[in-house]
Order: structure tokens, then C-alpha cells, then sequence
């Protein structure tokens, strides 16, 4: 069953989050994971506070989880982590 992991996150330094967004896909391919979709979000219910998301898909829990705690991907948090504000979720 494919797994997703959810990202709402709100801009906060364009420069670290540019090398965050460009340096990712390649960290992917190992696991199999894709954007799904990418880019500013309409709140329909509630209010997130995060202005953009974004929906990654695995083949599997285990690789999404694999990828995100992967040496590859955790060398880009400080860059996450300078660039945006942002909420992580892992589903299925």
C-alpha cells in the first residue's frame, strides 16, 4: 500500500529553502518516492498557518520512513529548518 508523508510549510528564507528544494528530489529516487503535488494551499477548514504543501508518495510506510530518516535527507534538515517553518506527516 503506497504511503504518503504531508508537508505544510510557510517560506521564511528563500536562498536556504531554494538549495532545500533543489537538493531533494535526488534523495528520493533510492526509496522510490515522487512529489506528488506541490504548491500553495487553500484552507477549506480550520487554519494550518502554513501557506504552501506538499504530498510525497512511497511504495511503502517503510521506505517513506526510510527516506526521511536517511543520511541523505537529514543532511538537508538545517537547510529545511533555516528555509521554512513547516509540519511533516507520515499517512498509510
Amino acid at each position: 500500500m503506497p504511503a504518503y508523508i504531508t508537508v505544510n510549510f510557510t517560506p521564511t528564507d528563500k536562498e536556504k529553502l531554494q538549495h532545500y528544494g533543489a537538493s531533494v528530489p535526488e534523495t528520493l529516487v533510492k526509496y522510490s518516492g515522487e512529489y506528488l503535488v506541490k504548491g500553495p494551499s487553500e484552507q477549506l477548514h480550520g487554519n494550518t498557518g502554513f501557506q504552501m504543501q506538499v504530498i510525497l508518495v512511497f511504495p511503502t510506510r517503510d521506505l517513506a520512513s526510510a527516506w526521511y530518516n536517511s543520511a541523505e535527507y537529514q543532511a538537508l534538515v538545517p537547510f529545511r529548518n533555516a528555509g521554512m517553518n513547516s509540519q511533516f506527516q507520515l499517512i498509510g
